[in-house]
């Protein structure tokens, strides 16, 4: 499975974008990838198109959501796991009624009267089309931290440290020390693509790709600065803190806006995806919200029951162990466990103490003697609540 976009990417936005780019980014989206203009296109174009067309609904279905957005925006997809998307079990829905329910009455795909024709508005009738100049962003940057469940347990800031691209200090990110030596592409012009026109006999096709003298930037640099190269970045190790929200499973991904790669002239920066590593715990386990734990006790103890020490992530906890307690009984600690990442609830899991009764292979006579003055008076007669532990162990034979 292909690894998710970033959803400002998406959509062609930049974080900090406003409601109202963020829909009218999903409008172009829909516009250029709604199934309903591919259905004369191939197989593989079809495919693509319906990739496309969910990808930039899913993207808009958090965008446009405050709540949503703003765990996105802090902690990436971990913040948003599990929320549903876009429900295309029923198919695509028609695309002038998604354009009516985002922008009122009034519009139409197509033309038609009394409505507004996207089909010429955006050229779909096979007129022409062109960009500018692309916005550089630099490239994300993926690294690792390794997390106790201690430290899972209440969320923690950790500090990692990384090279990643930076600005030129000596010509300020411009590749150049003088702007005079920036100059517009000649080869696109400044628009940061070319046209490609071939005819066939289905007609004539004009397509758009990026300008392989400018990469896309529309400015080319006369003379570059000497300490970057004219790349307008240089390599620097900083250190870079991050927020560890409570709760978080082993192998989420959280996503710092902007503290990737730097991007040359004034682009847009990467992000920085951390990558959670969960360390095993010597006497604990875990399983998404809830944490297990088994304890051995003698046979004597549990004959009579005690007390014992439950080493909980929060603190050691006492748990009474009553008499007669069976080899295999399991007690639930509630609100024992962990948080969840993703819940508004401050709600945790539960902790799971298994006990097993250690029964010593060796005695010494003393002690096989004390066992064999109570045989005769101690026999096996499960009572109603041990009856039920023996039928559920009996069933693994």
């Amino acid at each position: 499975m292909a690894e998710k976009r970033d959803y400002y990417e998406v959509l062609g936005l930049q974080k900090g974008a406003s409601a109202d780019d963020i829909k009218g980014a999903y409008r172009k989206a829909a516009m250029k990838w709604h199934p309903d203009r591919w259905v004369s296109g191939t197989d593989a174009e079809k495919k693509n198109a319906e990739e496309k067309f969910k990808e930039a609904s899913e993207a808009y279905s958090v965008l446009s959501d405050p709540d949503k957005k703003a765990k996105y925006d802090q902690f990436g997809f971990a913040g948003v796991d599990g929320a549903a998307g876009p429900d295309f079990s029923q198919g695509f829905g028609n695309l002038n009624d998604i354009l009516n329910n985002l922008f009122g009455g009034g519009f139409s795909f197509g033309g038609g009267s009394g409505g507004f024709d996207f089909g010429s508005a955006f050229g779909f009738g096979g007129g022409s089309s062109s960009q500018g100049a692309r916005t550089m962003r630099g490239r994300d940057i993926r690294t690792r931290v390794r997390l106790t469940l201690e430290e899972i347990l209440k969320g923690c800031e950790k500090e990692v440290s990384l090279e990643r691209n930076r600005p030129c200090p000596e010509c300020n990110g411009q590749g150049t020390r003088n702007s005079s030596d920036i100059k517009t592409c000649p080869t696109c012009n400044g628009r940061g693509q070319v046209q490609h026109v071939s005819n066939s006999l289905f007609g004539r096709t004009v397509t758009y790709g990026t300008c392989p003298q400018c990469n896309g930037e529309g400015k080319v640099i006369s003379n570059p600065c000497k300490s970057c190269s004219g790349s307008g970045l240089v390599r620097k190790r900083e250190n870079v803190r991050v927020r560890i929200p409570a709760g978080v499973e082993n192998g989420m991904q959280l996503t710092l806006r902007g503290e990737g790669h730097g991007a040359p002239r004034g682009g847009v920066n990467g992000d920085l995806l951390v990558i959670i590593e969960e360390q095993a715990h010597p006497l604990l386990k875990r399983d998404s919200q809830n944490i297990f734990y088994t304890h051995t006790i003698s046979v004597a103890d549990a004959i009579l029951g005690c007390e014992i020490n439950v080493p909980a992530l929060d603190g050691p906890t006492k748990l009474k162990i009553e008499p007669g307690t069976q080899s295999g009984t399991v007690v639930k600690l509630r609100g024992k466990g962990m948080p969840s990442v993703n819940s508004y609830s401050s709600a945790r899991g539960d902790m799971f103490v298994k006990i097993l009764v250690w029964i010593p292979r060796k005695l010494s006579r003393k002690d096989k003697e004390a066992i064999e003055s109570i045989r005769d008076n101690v026999k096996p007669d499960p009572n109603r609540e041990d009856k039920a532990l023996f039928e559920k162990e009996s069933q693994y034979f």
